[in-house]
């Protein structure tokens, strides 16, 4: 249901009034009580779908986003000022090795 702009033409009272498409306009204002009333033609708003079929991840709610910025890795969310310096960690596996050559005989 879309928002319509109103405008009286007696006192100059302008509101918006959330109403269906199908009802017809407004014609008595409520600020002084005349039949002067106006509906606006406005620019519009983008309409927003929900649903199977629409783009539902366009119009996240700010708690999804705020859930999101969680689920990104430590590097991309730490700040300055609460990055810690790195500890180096030793292997427990022993260190790699070159393989011998192996010798070729005649026979």
């Amino acid at each position: 249901m879309p928002t319509y702009d109103y405008r009286c033409d007696a006192c100059g009272h302008t509101f918006e009034q959330f109403q269906s498409i199908t009802a017809s306009p407004m014609k008595k204002c409520p600020g002084c009580g005349k039949l002067k009333l106006k509906r606006l033609f406005g620019v519009g708003a983008g309409l927003i779908f929900k649903g199977s079929g629409f783009y539902e991840t366009d119009y996240r709610s700010e708690s999804y986003k705020k859930a999101a910025q969680g689920d990104k890795p430590a590097s991309e969310t730490k700040s300055t000022t609460d990055a810690k310096p790195a500890e180096k960690k030793e292997s427990a596996a022993p260190a790699k090795t070159e393989p011998k050559p192996v010798k070729k005989t005649k026979g």
